[in-house]
């Protein structure tokens, strides 16, 4: 943080104030326990595709790996402000210190950008796949599937650490106020008594690389997997190839739709709210609707579960016997 007059007279803010949504505040309660119940259910989706990839051997393959960790991420990452946002749904406007508001802000969207690099990387893992059979396995070994995620990972880090960085060390005088449920970049920058326009052009390219390199690789794969699956010759083929990547596209179009939104359509004083509401569909609905999305349609999956379940079924009968005996 800047070293000026007023910090060393002890007037910088300390900490900020989470508005979250005062239009709906008598609501709280009913709020809370639907929110909840969404992070739950978001968490569990994930965790367990998470579990069948690690414990069934068919789901170790490299789209499930990317899977996997593309669902850890998400947990991660609606793990950083949902917390927050029932708590400010049950207690009303919560505090938050000014190293933890940028450390959030910092770890949401360091997630958020490595989530899309993994989109990105699914997307050219079912190119290959679809389009590559023959070379896919040489190409897509073990060692490249972690040096893949390693570099979405590293990307991420860098490209959201740099802004993030350079904001928290502006000046920040009054008022303390964020209007939204968790600490976002935004809203942050628009606090700042400094001037912050360089720094809100540099995260806007930032943004825009994370976005449209994500956007133009899917692009790429896609428009090559739909003339790969009309050439194919069997019916059965082509409907299993694109059950498989009509999921991805509508992920893609979720994550896609509600961060291009928030984060590029120029900004007005006016969408405040509509902002918060983009990214409660981004932070909630999305990584509920994920885990759905992918394994509705998906035979391995469905088989798997089933195994997992009749699996827990045994141990448990098993226990019980031994128990009883």
């Amino acid at each position: 943080m800047l070293m000026t007059e007023a910090t060393r007279n002890g007037t910088a803010i300390q900490e900020f104030i989470l508005e979250g949504f005062p239009a709906v505040e008598h609501l709280g309660i009913l709020l809370f326990l639907v929110h909840l119940l969404a992070y739950l259910a978001s968490l569990v989706g994930n965790m367990l595709i998470i579990t069948m990839t690690c414990e069934d051997h068919r789901l170790h393959t490299p789209m499930y790996f990317f899977l996997s960790t593309f669902s850890f991420v998400e947990c991660s990452c609606v793990s950083t402000v949902i917390p927050q946002l029932l708590a400010i749904f049950l207690s009303g406007r919560q505090k938050i210190s000014f190293g933890a508001c940028f450390t959030q802000a910092f770890v949401f969207l360091f997630l958020g950008a490595t989530a899309f690099f993994l989109l990105a990387v699914l997307s050219l893992d079912r190119y290959l796949a679809i389009c590559k059979p023959l070379h896919y396995h040489t190409i897509m070994s073990p060692r490249m599937c972690v040096y893949l995620v390693t570099v979405c990972l590293v990307l991420g880090f860098l490209l959201m650490a740099i802004p993030v960085v350079m904001l928290s060390r502006s000046f920040y005088c009054g008022p303390n106020v964020i209007p939204h449920f968790f600490c976002d970049f935004e809203p942050l920058a628009n606090l700042s008594c400094s001037e912050t326009r360089s720094i809100k052009m540099l995260f806007f390219n930032f943004v825009l690389v994370v976005l449209f390199a994500s956007l133009l690789i899917a692009v790429f794969a896609y428009s090559n997997i739909v003339v790969t699956i009309v050439r194919l010759p069997s019916a059965r083929e082509r409907q299993r190839a694109f059950s498989t990547c009509s999921s991805h596209l509508i992920v893609l179009s979720l994550m896609f739709g509600s961060c291009i939104f928030i984060y590029i359509k120029p900004k007005q004083s006016s969408r405040l709210d509509t902002n918060r509401e983009a990214a409660l569909v981004n932070t909630v609905v999305t990584p509920l609707l994920n885990p759905v999305i992918y394994t509705l349609r998906n035979k391995q999956v469905h088989q798997a579960l089933k195994d997992t379940i009749s699996k827990v079924k045994h141990h448990r009968y098993h226990r019980k016997n031994v128990l009883f005996s």
